[in-house]
């Protein structure tokens, strides 16, 4: 069977009863902040075992694209040096929520794997908690399993968690051993290569509280999972994974691109030249299934989160490649060979196979500058080490790896392994704790609200103690309650019970404005939050005491809060935009809203072209003068959000409570900023810069409203000082060249200077030639003509190396011409064929070229003879 029977007969067996047949989830779990990456089946579905969200359906099956590189499930170290670990993998699975249990899961598992994939049932294992009879039962009366192959674990084996909290249960794995030992039970769980888990059937039907205990739940769920790769090699026969037509077509490609072969008799650990060769072919062909997923469905390499997972697997790749002597990009070019195999199953990969390619080939690109040197640097170190018979690579040197040429510690840790060396790990983590730390008191200094002071409410005193209300969103003028009130030598330090003051967020800047208190404004110099509580901080007045209890007026500036707004506003047009014209692998990464301007950061592999740019800026306009509504959606639960849409990322923090900023039916963001009422508010939205800020992270910097009438101002007064510079520079242009047109006659008038006061002479005709320096033949025939006009009677000869050819022109006087019946032409034509060439003219001045420039000084010493034979 090939591998996409396989995968179609395990999905129309569970369609056969009863199960509806769900789409993949993607790899990237939005939504879910605990994951990196969707590393199991169950994923999508786990609002219905935490009780938070129900499905239409009672079973369901899917085959589910998985990664597992990080956290608990981390098989990185493991993948391409054996045969059955991978980052990313297929998990086929069946579920019941609250229907059918542990009876049918296992009656159906072994009914499929037995009568219908036909598995040798002597070769087959089952194991089950230690405590779980019932399941233990089953497996008895259910199928004809071996009872002897029935065997009972502890909690590392047979008992699933999906945290220290939540749904749980036992679970049953079923082995297959393929060894020649088949009836030994001390080879299952023992992690051989040829005993290996194919099928978990999980029975969650516990909930464990914050204390540990177990309760039951009232609806018990069925969750499986079975590898897609391991069950094709066991049925297709093979002994490894990369046997089966999963991972053929793509070995087959590598070896296409890097002229090795892959020899598939050689066990996963043989350690010679072809077995270097098969494992960086087998771990190539793993990372470009991982890179090519994760990519499509929206993550892109970064220096954070998922983003450096993917990096660091795509570096890993690039560096094994060099084991292929691959030094040019070349992983971009397999994901053609990945979409052709699997788009038929996943098309979201077909679709997204142009940025998939581009942003691979970009990271490449990227690392290839460095890897070499990394690569020689680390060779050099080895080397260093093995004479001083050391096996230790220092912290420092591993950390020098990652910080100046980009090597993750796995990879370092590899490389050291191949050559029997490990890496100070707790040195390598110390250093780079420390670098964290500068980088966090670096932001901490960077704080505006670090010298505020209202880090603490202990100092204050109260009359009501209570969140502020925020009015901000709808006016900018509140009359509120003094509710605390603190002081220092400079400020005094208000808290009300609601204010229309903005504190930074979302990196929207906090506002300035006025507390107006009994007629006195007092501006606002900065604002801060403390327990979920506005702090005004104010300059100490003369003249006016304050104290709780008494009324003010929050004044927000409003010019100042309406440019910031249209700034905040056009940041969710262009996130949009970008998403549009670069990608949907576009995500912001950070933002700055002033009321100068907006500072965009995304991901992306490349510089955006100037097209690009144009068509982003013209989209945004086009849509800010649809005149879209905002509409504001306030305090939300967070999963009615998710269903409506909004767009949201993996790292961002969600209370249970949100607020979605919609602008018509183009833009819909989580955000608790504050924004215009519709778009045409925003002006004329206009990108002043693009840069790269690191690698895979770009910067656009925008200005809207009053802030785009400054910028063409700023550009009309630049282009008038340009405009004038031009015309400076204009004029001088014309009078060096004027001065260099008569530099360069001068300098060739001197060199014929010295060729006419020394002529020789033949049969009592003088004769005048030299060698000079000109730029091209124009010139050297200029020089001919002022020679002829400067020797009044005689034979004129003058020859050059004019770029790598030989130039020569040759004048003859009138009264030669008459007397001695002398032609320039027939001169010039023997002189020529001295260095390899011909030519002619007319009888007093005729050119010539040749290509021996290194016979001018021969063809300058034949000119005396060869004149003599013509007189």
């Amino acid at each position: 069977m090939t591998s996409n029977q396989i995968r179609q007969q395990f999905l129309d067996f569970f369609a056969e009863r009863g199960h509806k047949i769900v789409p993949s989830a993607p790899v990237i779990p939005h939504g879910d902040p605990t994951l990196l990456f969707t590393n199991a089946g169950m994923n999508q579905f786990k609002d219905v075992f935490l009780g938070t969200g129900s499905r239409e359906y009672k079973r369901a099956a899917d085959t589910q694209k998985c990664i597992r590189v990080s956290g608990k499930h981390n098989d990185l170290e493991e993948v391409g040096h054996d045969t059955y670990h991978h980052t990313f993998f297929e998990m086929l699975g069946n579920w019941s929520f609250g229907d059918y249990y542990k009876k049918e899961a296992i009656a159906w598992a072994w009914e499929l794997l037995t009568e219908v994939w036909k598995l040798p049932k002597e070769r087959l294992w089952a194991t089950v908690y230690r405590t779980d009879d019932e399941a233990y039962q089953y497996w008895k009366s259910e199928t004809d399993i071996n009872p002897a192959h029935i065997l009972r674990f502890d909690e590392k084996d047979n008992f699933w968690e999906m945290g220290e909290t939540g749904p749980c249960g036992p679970c049953s794995e079923i082995h297959i051993n393929l060894s020649d030992d088949y009836d030994n039970p001390k080879l299952v769980n023992a992690g051989s290569p040829l005993c290996i888990e194919i099928w978990n059937l999980v029975f969650i039907q516990y909930h464990r509280d914050e204390t540990g205990k177990l309760n039951e739940l009232p609806a018990k769920h069925v969750d499986t999972g079975m590898g897609f790769e391991r069950i094709t090699a066991v049925l297709q026969g093979k002994k490894s994974n990369y046997d089966t037509d999963i991972f053929t077509p793509i070995i087959s490609a590598i070896e296409n691109l890097s002229g090795h072969k892959y020899d598939y008799t050689l066990p996963a650990e043989d350690k010679t030249d072809q077995g270097i060769v098969n494992v960086a072919m087998r771990v190539i062909a793993d990372h470009i299934r991982t890179l090519t997923f994760a990519i499509a469905d929206g993550a892109i390499p970064g220096n954070d989160g998922r983003g450096y997972v993917l990096r660091r697997i795509l570096r890993r790749a690039s560096r094994y490649g060099r084991k292929l002597n691959l030094k040019e990009p070349f992983l971009f070019r397999i994901v053609d060979t990945v979409v052709k195999n699997f788009s038929h199953v996943f098309p979201e990969i077909k679709e997204n196979q142009n940025n998939i390619e581009k942003i691979i080939k970009a990271e490449e690109e990227s690392f290839n500058v460095t890897l070499d040197r990394g690569l020689e640097l680390f060779d050099s170190l080895i080397e260093k080490l093995k004479i001083e018979k050391k096996t230790v690579i220092p912290g420092s040197e591993v950390f020098k790896l990652y910080d100046t040429y980009g090597f993750p510690v796995d990879l370092t840790n590899v490389m050291a392994r191949e050559q029997g060396f490990t890496i100070d790990e707790n040195e390598f983590n110390k250093l780079m704790e420390e670098q964290k730390e500068r980088a966090r008191k670096s932001a901490r200094d960077k704080s505006t609200a670090a010298n505020m002071r209202t880090d603490s409410i202990e100092d204050f005193t109260f009359i009501g103690k209570a969140p502020t209300l925020f009015t901000g969103y709808d006016e900018l003028k509140s009359e509120a309650k003094i509710v605390g009130y603190k002081e220092d030598e400079k400020n005094i330090f208000l808290i009300l019970d609601k204010s229309p003051f903005y504190v930074e967020a979302g990196g929207q800047v906090s506002d300035t404005g006025f507390i107006i208190i009994d007629g006195i404004k007092l501006p606002v110099v900065n604002v801060a939050k403390l327990d979920n509580m506005i702090v005004h901080v104010v300059n100490k007045p003369d003249g006016i005491k304050i104290e709780p209890g008494m009324n003010a007026i929050a004044q927000v500036d409003e010019k100042r809060r309406w440019d910031i707004m249209r700034n905040h506003s056009a940041t969710h047009f262009l996130h949009k935009a970008l998403r549009e014209i670069l990608g949907t692998h576009v995500q912001q990464s950070g933002s700055y809203v002033g009321p100068d301007r907006l500072r965009f950061d995304f991901s992306h592999f490349e510089k955006p072209s100037r097209q690009q740019l144009e068509q982003i800026e013209s989209l945004i306009n086009e849509k800010l003068r649809e005149n879209l509504p905002l509409i504001h959606h306030r305090d939300i639960p967070f999963e009615q959000a998710k269903e409506m849409g909004a767009l949201m990322f993996f790292g961002d923090k969600y209370g249970e409570k949100v607020n979605v900023v919609q602008f018509g039916d183009y833009t819909m963001e989580f955000c608790g900023g504050t924004h215009v009422k519709n778009s045409s508010q925003i002006g004329l939205f206009k990108i002043i810069s693009e840069s790269s800020i690191a690698s895979g992270i770009r910067r656009i910097e925008a200005v809207t409203g009053a802030g785009v009438e400054k910028f063409i101002k700023e550009q009309e007064i630049k282009l008038a000082k340009q405009e004038e510079l031009y015309n400076n520079l204009l004029d001088e242009k014309k009078k060096l060249e004027k001065e260099l047109s008569d530099l360069k006659l001068k300098e060739k008038l001197s060199a014929l200077d010295n060729i006419t006061d020394n002529p020789a002479e033949i049969n009592g005709v003088k004769l005048f030639k030299g060698r000079v320096t000109v730029d091209n033949m124009d010139h050297l025939k200029s020089m001919g003509d002022e020679l002829r006009s400067k020797m009044k009677s005689g034979v004129g000869l003058l020859i050059s190396d004019i770029d790598g050819k030989v130039g020569i022109v040759c004048v003859v006087s009138d009264d030669l011409i008459k007397e001695k019946k002398l032609s320039a032409g027939n001169l010039v034509g023997k002189v020529a064929k001295v260095v390899g060439g011909g030519g002619g003219g007319r009888p007093h001045l005729a050119t010539a070229g040749g290509k021996d420039v290194s016979r001018i000084d021969e063809a300058l010493n034949a000119v005396d003879n060869l004149l003599k034979e013509m007189l």
